[in-house]
């Protein structure tokens, strides 16, 4: 085997460094404490790697003002630069979608990529350069190098990407380090690459909220499912932190310490009430959310001193450990789903209860926003609201608008901040989901302004909940996936959100018997002051797993009387595209199989425009016809099978039958001649 020339590796790179006086062994100490103190919590979760450390640690600042992290490591063999999978990305975990510490230990990028995400998980920096060195001697002793240069943040999701072709560190000096930082900010992933990001994420969620979920209730006696929830919003919001104002809560913050006023319980409800602070939060919310959270953080056993730490803490570390990585590198509607998905699963439901509080898949939620027409200066309300995640996808949509219709970046930036507080609103009864609604809004960074702990059939006025209290919240879109053991299959929802509205669309998941005669009342009430645009019949394994009720998309035009000749346009969607499983250890429960990103676009065209967009689907899927406004009972059609006979029938029941006769000729014949014999 050959020799390594790490040491040689080591001097030629040291030698770049200090002759662009960028002498590691000079960097700031609390850089190097930083750094190692998050490396020591990332392999105490991760294992496997031993206390590996970096070899060069670099801490460098742009003209921005901008800190960027520069973690360098070595290898002393050929063909140990980095290893890539097959989609070209740095492969740092395993077909489990566990650490692959072979690669890590072995390839110098990756090392330096697992350093990084460390990082990411453990400190407040967000954008990291993790670069990999190795070579070789040839016969004739002469040292061949590779830099392997890659930028690591919670932009790509801590996956890492290659900037460039580079053949020493002078890219690191004062004089090159800002066009290094403009070359770092070209880079962008693809709709496609983002998208698989996001299912490998998925995947790795899932298998740490099991992990988690186990943790706590295999080891933690006495937390009851509301509190668990509890714990988790908590410790999230503390960890979050808000730059330059509120630092995160570090797990070295909590001292177990039996003291009035300074339990583990005392100092996160402090830092959640100085984060809340700062979010400018309404004081009645604010006041809300921290009674809630402090019922179980303060609790005399939750903060009882065992061993030196207390049940809180232990818990604390473990979320932070488990769930950490996910919110530190930009938590999305995705990843969010899979948090409050395992969550709903903590809480104490019956089964008829479970059923009403199953979370609507993301890609489902952004389907009904689009299905409501919503842009950048829509009002949205949900009646229902759940985790909020019809609100996010809503959220996403009108932001996504903004960004492509508006140049001016001042602009742009007053009319994001108005969407997240003045242009959501959303309705939640239940105290321990809507706590999940709180967290949820808060890690999109709206800071929940309008999501109200409220019976929206007994309590809801159509006001602002905080803010502008005495103003009437303008919606023009309605989206809704209601409980469905309320009145109606859930459309008592409908009818009164849809009758507080003067204009706009809405669009519903609801279980199907809702429109073919559970709610046939409900849906004569509505259809007299507004219009039955589409119904749409959905796949039956939609919330497979969940629930396995056949479930329709109603969408409605508001304010406009639905008349008897009205078309309303019925799309049998029980093909979307997608394949769905429910086994606990697959890796991928939901895949597109037949074009289903390209059947949701289309089905959302052939709802807006009509029969002139089909393309995918086939004329058995897609027919118009009409309804009975009096009748509240046809709301789900199937479309007509023609009984008139054809041409071609009537060939084939004439050959069928010349084909029968011929051939009881012949059998009469044969007997004729076998009783002559």
């Amino acid at each position: 085997m050959a020799q390594s020339i790490e040491p040689n590796i080591a001097d030629l790179a040291n030698g770049w460094l200090k002759s662009h006086k960028l002498n590691y062994k000079l960097e700031q100490e609390s850089l190097n404490a930083e750094i190692d103190k998050a490396l020591d919590d990332y392999h105490s979760k991760n294992g496997g790697a031993g206390g590996n450390r970096p070899d060069a640690k670099l801490l460098l600042q742009d003209k921005s003002f901008n800190w960027f992290p520069v973690l360098i490591e070595y290898k002393g063999y050929k063909d140990k630069l980095v290893k890539l999978d097959s989609d070209g990305k740095v492969e740092n975990r395993t077909s489990k979608n566990e650490p692959n510490f072979k690669n890590i230990n072995s390839f110098a990028v990756n090392g330096a990529v697992h350093y990084a995400n460390a990082l990411l998980h453990h400190t407040s920096y967000t954008d990291i350069i993790a670069i990999g060195v190795t070579g070789y001697k040839d016969e004739a002793g002469k040292i061949h190098h590779e830099i392997g240069v890659y930028y690591v943040s919670k932009s790509n999701f801590g996956v890492g990407q290659k900037v460039g072709e580079f053949t020493d560190f002078s890219f690191l000096s004062s004089k090159h380090f800002d066009a290094f930082v403009a070359q770092v900010k070209t880079l962008s992933l693809s709709q496609a690459e983002i998208d698989k990001l996001k299912e490998q994420r998925e995947r790795e969620i899932d298998a740490s909220l099991v992990k988690l979920n186990n943790d706590i209730y295999q080891n933690e006696k006495g937390l009851g499912e509301n509190d668990r929830v509890y714990l988790v919003a908590a410790s999230i919001i503390a960890t979050l932190g808000i730059p330059n104002k509120v630092a995160p809560l570090e797990k070295s913050d909590l001292k177990s310490s039996t003291e009035a006023g300074n339990t583990d319980g005392d100092i996160i409800v402090r830092k959640i009430q100085a984060f809340l602070k700062e979010k400018q939060i309404p004081e009645e919310k604010k006041n809300l959310i921290l009674r809630t959270l402090q019922n179980t953080l303060t609790t005399e056993n939750i903060n009882k001193v065992s061993d030196g730490e207390s049940q809180l803490k232990r818990v604390f570390v473990k979320i932070v450990d488990d769930l950490g990585i996910y919110y530190k590198i930009g938590l999305t509607t995705d990843f969010t789903g899979k948090l409050f998905n395992e969550m709903y699963g903590w809480l104490g439901f019956t089964q008829d209860k479970l059923n009403d509080v199953v979370l609507t898949p993301s890609y489902i939620g952004t389907l009904l926003a689009k299905l409501a027409r919503v842009n950048k200066n829509s009002y949205v309300w949900d009646f229902a609201t759940g985790s909020a995640g019809l609100l996010v996808a809503a959220m996403n949509e009108m932001l996504n608008d903004a960004k492509n219709s508006i140049t001016s970046p001042d602009e742009l930036a007053k009319k994001e901040a108005q969407i997240k507080a003045e242009q959501l609103l959303g309705l939640e009864v239940l105290s321990s989901v809507y706590m999940l609604a709180i967290l949820n809004m808060i890690l999109m960074g709206d800071g929940s302004s309008n999501i109200l702990n409220k019976d929206s059939l007994v309590d809801f006025d159509g006001k602002y909940g905080f803010g502008k209290t005495d103003e009437k919240f303008p919606a023009d879109s309605f989206i809704l996936n209601p409980p469905y053991s309320t009145q109606g299959n859930g459309m008592v929802f409908v009818e009164k959100a849809l009758n507080m509205m003067h204009k706009g669309y809405a669009a519903i998941i609801i279980q199907g018997s809702a429109g073919s005669g559970k709610a046939a009342e409900f849906n004569k009430k509505i259809l007299k002051k507004h219009t039955l645009i589409a119904s749409i019949k959905m796949p039956i394994d939609l919330f497979i797993g969940k629930s396995s009720v056949q479930t329709y998309v109603y969408v409605f035009k508001v304010n406009e009387k639905h008349e008897k000749d009205e078309m309303v346009k019925f799309i049998d969607f029980t093909n979307d595209g997608y394949t769905r499983t429910n086994r606990k250890k697959a890796s991928n429960n939901l895949k597109d199989t037949d074009n289903a990103k390209e059947r949701y676009e289309e089905l959302v065209n052939l709802v807006r425009f009509g029969k002139s967009k089909l393309k995918i689907f086939t004329e058995n899927e897609y027919f118009e016809s009409t309804i009975n406004p009096e009748s509240g009972t046809d709301w789900n059609q199937t479309i007509p099978t023609d009984t008139k006979p054809t041409l071609q029938d009537f060939k084939k029941t004439v050959s069928d039958y010349l084909a029968w006769e011929v051939s009881n000729l012949l059998k009469q014949r044969a007997k004729d001649e076998t009783l002559g014999k």
